[in-house]
């Protein structure tokens, strides 16, 4: 039996499509992937980061947006929602219904076991084309885990990375102090990997 030949999308039948959907998805080379429901560390993660973000933003014309924001990597094509984002110029979208960032500063992801693979390999670089990217971030939703990479100015990338509630990550693009114990504030980790540990108060 033949297979049936896929149906491939322009960016704007995806917008289209998206923008009355109910589930968000991601698209990528005229194909829609839907997007998985997060398990409560993940949710959790993305909370704190926001809120210790916003907090420092507050004086400032820099802003954190939570995963609504849908961010188009122009070069690539790709359309999917970060987990934050972070602008501190004048934010630039795709079109005047203004929810397709096109020029993130600061890009975080919060990791899971379905994403991890992924969003540290293909899609940190479909990510690395976007010009305007200064610093990206990883935060592990299964431990105390924050990873990042900051672009230099011969485009490599610098790495560190922080594994205790003890330590704080500075994100220098946007000015801004990251403290883990805030980050993982609440988090229980046993909900995202049975018997891995207990809640970080």
């Amino acid at each position: 039996m033949a297979t049936q030949p896929k149906t491939y999308l322009t960016p704007e039948q995806y917008l289209e499509i998206e923008r009355k959907a109910e589930f968000k998805s991601e698209y990528f080379q005229g194909e829609m992937f839907a997007m998985s429901g997060a398990r409560e560390p993940h949710i959790l993660i993305v909370a704190n980061a926001v809120a210790s973000l916003h907090q420092q933003f507050r004086q400032r014309p820099c802003k954190a947006y939570s995963n609504d924001m849908r961010v188009r990597v122009t070069p690539t094509g790709l359309y999917t929602y970060p987990d934050v984002v972070i602008v501190c110029a004048k934010p630039q979208f795709a079109d005047d219904t203004f929810d397709t960032l096109l020029n993130p500063t600061v890009i975080v992801e919060v990791l899971s076991e379905s994403t991890e693979a992924y969003d540290r390999g293909r899609k940190f670089e479909l990510y690395r084309s976007l010009e305007s990217l200064a610093e990206y971030v990883l935060i592990s939703s299964l431990r105390v885990s924050v990873e990042r990479y900051t672009r230099q100015p011969d485009s490599s990338w610098n790495y560190i990375a922080k594994a205790s509630l003890e330590d704080s990550l500075d994100l220098k693009s946007v000015d801004c102090h990251l403290l883990l114990a805030d980050l993982y504030e609440k988090v229980d980790f046993s909900a995202s990997q049975p018997g891995s540990g207990d809640m970080v108060r």
